[in-house]
């Protein structure tokens, strides 16, 4: 099997994680709500690559309400930082008891080792999940128009890192929500939760803040 962090853990407020450095205490904060007038779902950083291929997995049409999981790094239990540790497209309310790789395009998950993953690459220290009908307008946005929106002068405060939301598509509704990618750029893979009975809970992007 590939890898998959411990979603079940990281998903928890209130959860603690620690290692030589201090520790992480997760929170949860709702940030609105994603829509999604196709059912598709786009994970990237829409900075650098709003282009990147929607993954295989679609879900109903419509608004769903998102999540930041926030680590707030502790040193001798005093709040020094605060980092995402997870962005969460919630689908469906039913408890999730199995997770998989999400993928996109002709990406296959028999060809991962176990400790592989599928993931996107962020250059802008961005992350997202959000429908191509919104991803599709900016593109066609300038670097003046990106900034003014995605990259004010006084950065959004905490609680939760880098949090903008913008509605790029007036038809539809559909919006980007961003969050500040856990440490900054890197490839985050993102894993999709089914119920019981088989169908989509969620899409959580895991950002490796925590250790594991």
């Amino acid at each position: 099997m590939p890898y998959t962090p411990d979603l079940d853990r990281l998903l928890t407020p209130g959860a603690r994680f620690t290692d030589a450095h201090g520790s992480y205490l997760i929170e949860a904060h709702p940030v609105g709500d994603i829509v999604l007038p196709t059912g598709q779902v786009v994970g990237c950083d829409p900075l650098v690559c709003p282009e990147a291929e929607p993954f295989t997995v679609t879900v109903p049409p419509g608004r769903h309400p998102a999540r930041a999981w926030v680590a707030v790094v502790l040193r001798e239990d005093a709040e020094v930082d605060r980092r995402v540790a997870a962005l969460e497209l919630v689908v469906r309310d039913a408890p999730t008891v199995s997770w998989e790789p999400a993928v996109a395009g002709d990406q296959d998950i028999a060809s991962l080792g176990a400790d592989d993953y599928f993931g996107y690459g962020v250059d802008a220290g961005a992350g997202t999940l959000a429908d191509p009908t919104a991803l599709t307008v900016l593109e066609t946005w300038d670097e003046d128009q990106v900034e003014a929106v995605f990259i004010p002068a006084e950065p959004p405060a905490a609680p939760v890192p880098g949090l903008i939301t913008a509605v790029l598509d007036e038809a539809t509704g559909a919006n980007v929500v961003t969050v500040a990618t856990g440490w900054g750029d890197g490839c985050y893979g993102t894993w999709i939760g089914r119920a019981a009975d088989g169908r989509v809970t969620s899409f959580v992007t895991d950002f490796m803040v925590v250790p594991e």
